[in-house]
């Protein structure tokens, strides 16, 4: 089903220390679900990102269903969007303990498509979690070590808690299938293999539009000062470290890289140049990787980002199975506008190559240069 493979492939894998994740089924007696977004259908409301979908099945429903007659599924809301804050205190405090005595804990949260949240029309009013969440996690973790976060939205977000959580899965908005893929991702049926296509600040000032202050502006108008230094380019040139960096995922497997070989070292401005890097699935299950290129102008007469992404290719591994990955560059790939020529235009100078699994982990890179 098209809808249940889209959402298990984009959903990323931020953090699994000492492999919690995948969850081994065989190990555990009693589960224990908590988050109001475990249960709730994300395919309504929110403006234009309401879908209209003929049923959805909630994460809740779709971990249910995996493990039925195997092991005890319990769950505890632990927050509502709706309540008063006596009604949450209470529900925050039956979720804390009800996390005693399970093998391991499921988070289910994030944000939804209420106002001010991922919903049109209204900006967020907060980068941290709402309805309390924050400290809801932190003391699940405390009374669980065995604390798995599976967030459900649509950007970043603060995590304060993100060092006492061993496993974090960022699983948007599924869709119709998304409680099944979840599950899927979970349980090990699949092997996740997304990528954040945006990076996610420890903080929000670390963006470039808050520390130009020009968000959200006079109410008219907003200036975009940062210019071309959007997302990863305003990190890597400001030297801010993310929480998670643009094009971060994870796997069940891992995946070495091999070194970077070009098929030219001097090309003119009208040539292709062919990158070619094997990868090596040096796991024991089968997995794809998102193999990302970057390019560095170095020698440019206009300021550039340290780095562009220029192409990525998904490839399937099986276990031991290694693959030559092969990259075209040439004239679109090396262009850059100039605002006094108004034109794109590609300048003579040394160029560099940087493969690599993520914006902040580069494998491998080579260099070559561009006559007149």
């Amino acid at each position: 089903m098209a809808a249940r493979k889209i959402a298990k492939e984009g959903i990323v894998l931020l953090k699994n220390n000492n492999k919690i994740l995948p969850v081994n089924i065989g190990s555990l007696n009693r589960i224990l679900v908590v988050g109001e977004n475990a249960v709730k259908m994300m395919s309504r409301d929110g403006g234009s990102s309401e879908a209209k979908s003929k049923y959805e099945v909630v994460p809740l429903e779709g971990i249910r269903k995996y493990v039925a007659g195997r092991i005890e599924v319990d769950y505890q809301p632990g927050y509502s969007s709706t309540a008063s804050k006596s009604v949450n205190d209470s529900l925050h405090t039956e979720a804390v303990k009800a996390a005693k005595g399970a093998d391991i804990v499921l988070y289910i949260g994030g944000m939804n498509k209420n106002l001010h949240m991922d919903c049109e029309g209204v900006d967020r009013e907060s980068y941290n979690l709402p309805y309390e969440q924050d400290a809801l996690i932190a003391d699940l973790s405390v009374v669980n070590p065995s604390l798995v976060a599976v967030m459900v939205c649509g950007n970043a977000y603060a995590m304060p808690w993100h060092k006492k959580v061993p496993a974090i899965v960022q699983a948007w908005y599924g869709g119709t299938e998304a409680g099944n893929a979840i599950a899927d991702v979970l349980f090990g049926e699949v092997n996740p293999s997304g990528k954040l296509p945006f990076s996610f600040p420890v903080k929000i000032e670390d963006n470039a539009a808050h520390a130009f202050n020009a968000y959200p502006g006079d109410g008219e108008t907003v200036e975009y000062k940062e210019g071309i230094f959007v997302g990863y380019r305003w990190f890597e040139k400001e030297k801010i470290k993310p929480l998670f960096a643009f094009g971060h995922g994870l796997s069940y497997t891992s995946f070495d890289y091999g070194k970077i070989t070009l098929d030219k070292k001097t090309i003119k401005s009208t040539d292709n140049i062919t990158v070619t890097i094997p990868i090596t699935n040096s796991g024991n299950r089968e997995g794809a990787e998102v193999v990302q290129l970057y390019i560095m102008d170095m020698e440019s007469s206009l300021p550039r980002p340290l780095k562009e992404l220029k192409g990525f290719k998904k490839v399937n591994l099986a276990p031991g199975e290694t693959v030559k990955v092969n990259f075209t560059i040439g004239k679109e790939a090396l262009s850059f506008y100039t605002p006094e020529r108004h034109e794109w235009v590609v300048e003579p100078g040394k160029f560099q190559i940087l493969v690599g699994t993520a914006s902040d982990d580069i494998r491998s890179s080579a260099t070559f240069r561009v006559e007149r």
